[in-house]
Parts: C-alpha cells; structure tokens; sequence
C-alpha cells in the first residue's frame, strides 16, 4: 500500500481529545507523524469526522455463534403461554442448538460466516479479533485433508474482511469432569494435548495474524494435560486464553473432582500468568480473585453474552482492584457492539453494588483498545495513536441522535456512554480504510452476506 494522510476533526491521543490531528500512515502500515492543532486538512489528506480512537478489540469471539443470533431467543420464555417449552432456558439449552449450528459448518460455509461476521466487526469499528476457535475437524472427529482446514478458513476470512485476527487455538478434549467427548464435541477434539500442539504447531501468522493458544476449560482438558498447552504457549511467548467459571455447574464439578476451584486448579498446573487471559470468570471465590490478580492474569469481559445466557455479573472492579487488566469480547455475538461491551460493565456494575462511577470513560476506552489489544499479543503494536503503532484507527460520529449535544471535550464520556456500533463512521486497518462513511470497502452488501451464510445452516 502507499502512505497514507488522514485529518482527524477529533482524536483521543495521550487520554485526551484533540482537534484537527494530522496522522499519517507510512506504507508499512505504521504511524509516522501525530500531529494535533493542524485546522487546514493536508492537500491529499482523508478526512475523518467524529472522535477518532485506537482501533477496538475484540477479545473473546466465536465467529460460528454469530448464526445463532435471534434463533436462541424464540420460544425460550418459561412461561407457555408465551409460547416457551415450559422449563426455564439456561446455558445449558442455549449450548444445545450451538451443537447442531456447528455440526452442519464446513471450511467453505465457514469462511464465507466468518468474512461476513469479521466484516460486521470492522463496521462496529474492530480492528482485532481473539478468535477463540475450538471447531476442528469434520463431524465424527474426521480429520480434514489439512488438519487445520477450519483454522485457516477464519484466517482467511479476517484477511478479505480487513481486520487482525488472533487465532486462539483451543484445546478440547473432554466432555466433562473423566468423560469423553460426546458426539458433536469429536469435532473439537484431538485426542491428546501433544496431539493439539503437533497440529497448531503448523499453524503460521504473519502481518495480519497471530496464532495463540486456549484451553477450552477445565472441564474440557483433563488436568494432566493442562501443562502441555500452558507449555506450549510459554515456549513461544503466545498470548494464553481460558473460560473461567462461567457457570456455578462448572464449580461444583471441578470441586467434587480435585478438591479445588477451578482458578487454583490453573494456577496449581502453570496456566495462570500475564500473558493469561481468564474469560468470563463469573463465579469466582475471593481467593480465586487473589489468585488471577497476584499473578496479573487478564480478565476478559463479555456483558452482552452474560447477560443474554444470564451467566450472572462477574467481579470485574474486585479483579482489576487486585491486579488483573481487563479487556472486552463480544463472545457469541448477541450484538457486536465493543462500545455497548464496555457501558455494559461499568452499568452491571452499578446494578450489583448500587453505587456509580467504578470506572471512568477513559479507562472503559483503554479496556477496549490498549488492553484488548494486549491480551491478544499485540500489545506492543496496537491499541494507541502515536509514532510507531499500527495505524488502526476507528472514528466515532459525535453528531448522530445518539451522540449529538455533548462538546468535544467530552467526547470519550460520549463515545463510551451514548454512542453504538452505528456511530462508528470510519475503520481504518494499517493505514487502510476498510470501512469509510459506515460502508465497508472489501465485502460488498454486509448484511445481505450474512443473511446467507446464515441461512444456508439453518436450511
């Protein structure tokens, strides 16, 4: 690509807003100049209306889940009246249809999902995703011709969709607590760990891509096996990713089975660590908190996902209070809306303890940018604008219904508190506009995209 000049009427540099900010992306895709106080845009030069920040990240995704949107919340009242099965719904049902969506996905269907999906992200303004991806093999646990026909797909998809991806494969092997995998979780498993690492071994980033590592849970790898995984991402300084006691159920086995909660049990066998990101960590004992911040394990938040399978509000304030970054994902994409994921944890917040302000404005902006971005192993490439980082940049209109009123100078409180994935007016990617004016520039007619590759898994 050639160099780039773009003229931010607003920019969020140094955690303030600017105005009139020239920035200019050299072909590299890096920033070169950063330059505020400039009222004439450059000859050349792009201009970006609204309030630009560092590019979001998505931290915690599972692009597949995106087809479930709308399905999962027909019929799911207790009440038959309203026309529901007549049993409360749960995690546990949620996850039922999950099952039969991801048996009928493919390497084919699943790129064309998950261009469509990481192309709604860009127009929501992310420029990163964490894919945590667990969706191996073909029904029956048969291996494809390349074993990681699956993992390559989404690769490719983030790549024609205009955005970063962090490939974080997962390990699964296990049903439960000594149980094999059932019939549709063969697809998500290897066997063994040593088999997991011999396969994501072959696994190449570049540029665009990173390949990190997960376990799955601890339900999901046998506690023998967790040093394999930990072990393997230690030897390459890979970012380490984790479901965390999302679900009481989850708890009460991993008890009866060791004797531990499942935080000390990652702890006890090396999983836990800063470059560590536990998911969810709902139902965490105060020990299990002291553990994840003592080590600086990161947090990753998903409001809208904890609250659409009512997981219950996790002690975000308590976890960064004792050490742990935090950082935002979208999860299974009930919306993709990295703004509203990060208004949403300051309000649960508020809701649990009845008090206001846990968190400012701009410290929610960073949990959405800078630490998204380094529990995704890009910490120190992305997440801010200044000389040197990738020139990934997101604007934010500031004079739709929505945001219109509040003065510049307040434009991270508008941003954080008002704004949606709809204001997003601008995605640039390594100094590429992938999304200008709200259109995206690479996959034409989003929306029409995702209606099919939707539709052709529920045919």
């Amino acid at each position: 690509m050639t160099a780039q000049t773009y003229w931010a009427e607003y920019a969020w540099l140094d955690g303030s807003v600017r105005s009139d900010v020239v920035i200019v992306a050299a072909t590299d895709g890096r920033i070169t100049t950063v330059r505020p106080g400039c009222p004439v845009p450059p000859a050349g030069s792009v201009t970006l209306r609204g309030l630009t920040v560092p590019g979001l990240a998505n931290a915690h995704s599972h692009a597949f889940h995106r087809a479930l949107r709308g399905f999962v919340q027909a019929g799911s009242a207790a009440d038959p009246d309203h026309h529901g099965q007549g049993a409360p719904d749960s995690f546990w049902t949620w996850r039922k249809v999950m099952y039969e969506v991801a048996d009928r996905l493919t390497p084919e269907s699943y790129f064309e999902l998950a261009r469509a999906v990481y192309a709604e992200m860009a127009m929501a303004g992310i420029t990163c995703v964490g894919e945590f991806h667990y969706l191996h093999h073909a029904p029956g646990g048969i291996r494809y011709g390349d074993p990681n026909a699956m993992g390559e797909a989404l690769i490719a998809a983030a790549a024609e969709a205009g955005i970063r991806i962090t490939l974080l494969d997962t390990c699964y092997l296990s049903s439960g607590f000594g149980a094999e995998p059932d019939e549709h979780q063969l697809r998500f498993s290897d066997g063994t760990a040593d088999a997991w690492a011999e396969r994501v071994s072959a696994l190449k980033g570049n540029g665009n891509t990173r390949i990190g590592a997960a376990v799955h849970s601890v339900r999901a790898v046998p506690v023998d096996q967790l040093g394999t995984v930990a072990g393997w991402a230690e030897e390459r300084s890979a970012p380490l990713h984790v479901h965390l006691s999302e679900q009481t159920a989850e708890n009460d086995a991993c008890v009866e089975a060791h004797g531990f909660t499942p935080a000390r049990l990652l702890s006890d066998h090396g999983v836990l660590g800063p470059r560590t990101t536990a998911v969810h960590a709902t139902h965490l004992t105060p020990g299990d908190i002291r553990l994840l911040g003592h080590s600086a394990t990161g947090v990753c938040m998903c409001p809208t996902t904890e609250r659409d399978l009512a997981d219950g509000i996790g002690p975000a304030a308590e976890l960064q209070r004792a050490g742990s970054p935090l950082s935002l994902g979208s999860d299974s994409h009930a919306v993709i809306d990295i703004l509203e994921e990060a208004r949403g944890m300051e309000l649960d917040e508020r809701l649990h303890t009845r008090a206001r302000g846990h968190w400012t404005a701009p410290q929610l902006l960073r949990a959405a940018t800078a630490d998204g971005h380094a529990a995704l192993g890009w910490g120190e490439d992305a997440g801010r604008i200044e000389v040197g980082a990738l020139a990934d940049l997101t604007t934010i209109a500031l004079d739709s219904v929505r945001t219109a009123g509040p003065p510049p100078r307040l434009g991270a409180e508008t941003a954080v508190f008002a704004a949606t994935s709809a204001d997003v007016r601008h995605t640039v990617v390594g100094g590429r506009h992938v999304v200008r004016d709200g259109a995206h520039q690479l996959v034409p007619r989003v929306p029409e995209a995702l209606a099919a590759s939707i539709a052709a898994l529920h045919g």
